[in-house]
């Protein structure tokens, strides 16, 4: 099974053969990805490779940048959807070399919430203004087996409080069974995400002890959870693990697999790079550097464009301001990783976070270069998923829906958490700024009328 999904020896003679690509070349690739219908993995390797060799020069990294930003707009607009992550236990019988749960930290106490500190953590997470998790938990069987999962995730949903409540969970656990799986789709979940860390099967196996240590479960994780009936899928690498140009070939190769075999390509990629954390020793054997962080980021919204892609607070605010710029359409904000962390000060932390703001402040640094913050969940609750989800996307059509709902979504958040000030200001001139900028008359009509309701109290509208 694994030889179908990653050829290793292919992606490694790609690499071999496109080390020296032309200006001509490289331009001929950045228009073709203009076109917005992804690229092969030949074309990748040419764009990976424009990094200042033979006759390719900084000025084709600036057309890389462009027209990656170009995708990115014309598919999603100019909105980031917010959400944070909810760790329910750092139980876990893996030892992975490179997190803070691994079975051998001996030195932190371990903690799995129960239903009420569940709740707690709920409350505080909609008291800030989100309203999406995802969920995360270490692989245990008997501490964090899936009916304790499912009665997190009914939990979560039962929490309201006159900020609202959390719409849209979207799930990161382990790799499991068909059976567990269907469970999981019964439970009303968004986007099942499992990340292979490394393709790199060496390097996966050599960085990975107990049932995660088991490459072929891990890659053919979102064939059992299709099977299942779970149509929303992430998939994602942990760069610095391996190299990364192998990792984001791989990562291509990946999804137009489950293009092909699923007939859906991936809802979501994610792109995590390695961060320290308190008992992790590890060293990353192939360190990513920011220019080549940002690089990979657009190569994956020219060659994947109809998918989200992910950012998380891994990463600086220097950086995520570049990546939401150029192809980032989702970011976790003011997240906590440890064990019911928030509202409360954790050691016991998966890893060290780079962006510390509260969600305030991240919204008013994104409204100063135009973009919009949203919340929208309306895709997942309206059928939007799947094969369904790629028939809107991939022509471009999903911007209809993204914009008039993350003008809505922020509407809420103005009204509920910021109704006086300098923010609620500038947030409406945003507002209006991109709401004028809805063509279709009667779409702009219906969202002024909205926005109308929601200054006057009615909550979770959209379309």
């Amino acid at each position: 099974m694994q030889k179908q999904v990653i050829d290793e020896k292919y992606i490694n003679s790609l690499l071999t053969n496109m080390k020296s690509p032309t200006k001509k070349e490289a331009m001929a690739v950045i228009n073709k990805a203009r076109r917005k219908k992804g690229l092969a993995l030949q074309d990748v390797a040419v764009l990976i490779n424009i990094d200042g060799r033979g006759e390719v020069t900084s000025p084709l990294q600036n057309e890389l940048f462009k027209a990656a930003a170009k995708v990115k707009n014309d598919i999603y607009g100019e909105r980031v959807v917010f959400f944070a992550p909810l760790y329910t236990s750092d139980y876990c019988v893996n030892d992975c070399q490179y997190c803070n749960f691994h079975i051998t930290n001996r030195i932190s106490r371990r903690k799995r919430l129960s239903l009420n500190e569940v709740a707690e953590q709920v409350r505080f997470l909609i008291g800030m203004g989100h309203k999406r998790i995802l969920l995360e938990s270490g692989e245990d069987s008997t501490k964090n087996n899936i009916d304790y999962i499912i009665s997190v995730i009914k939990k979560i949903y039962s929490v309201k409080t006159k900020k609202g409540n959390i719409r849209r969970i979207n799930v990161n656990i382990a790799a499991t069974t068909e059976e567990n799986y269907r469970k999981l789709k019964s439970a009303h979940i968004g986007t099942y995400q499992l990340f292979q860390e490394t393709y790199h099967r060496k390097t996966y196996e050599d960085l990975h002890k107990g049932p995660k240590q088991d490459y072929n479960r891990q890659i053919t994780a979102h064939l059992r959870a299709f099977k299942a009936g779970i149509d929303d899928l992430g998939i994602g690498v942990l760069f610095g693990l391996y190299d990364w140009r192998f990792e984001a070939l791989a990562l291509i190769a990946h999804a137009q697999y489950m293009e092909k075999v699923l007939g859906v390509g991936p809802h979501t990629i994610s792109v995590p790079r390695f961060r320290p954390a308190p008992t992790v020793t590890y060293k990353p054997q192939y360190p990513v550097s920011d220019k080549d962080f940002l690089k990979l980021i657009t190569i994956l919204r020219l060659a994947v464009p109809y998918t989200g892609l992910i950012l998380s607070t891994r990463e600086t605010p220097v950086i995520r301001r570049q990546a939401f710029k150029i192809g980032i359409s989702q970011a976790s904000a003011a997240s906590v990783t440890a064990v019911g962390g928030y509202g409360v000060l954790k050691n016991q932390r998966q890893f060290f976070v780079a962006d510390e703001r509260p969600l305030k402040a991240v919204i008013d640094s994104i409204i100063k270069d135009k973009l919009l913050p949203s919340f929208c969940t309306a895709c997942y609750r309206s059928g939007r998923t799947g094969e369904r989800f790629m028939d809107i996307t991939k022509p471009g059509n999903i911007h209809n829906y993204c914009r008039p709902n993350g003008l809505l979504t922020f509407a809420e958040y103005l009204e509920d958490f910021a109704v006086s000030g300098v923010l609620y200001k500038k947030g409406y001139a945003l507002i209006r700024h991109y709401l004028d900028k809805i063509t279709d008359r009667d779409l702009r009509k219906k969202t002024e009328d909205r926005l109308i309701n929601i200054k006057q109290g009615k909550r979770d509208l959209y379309f």
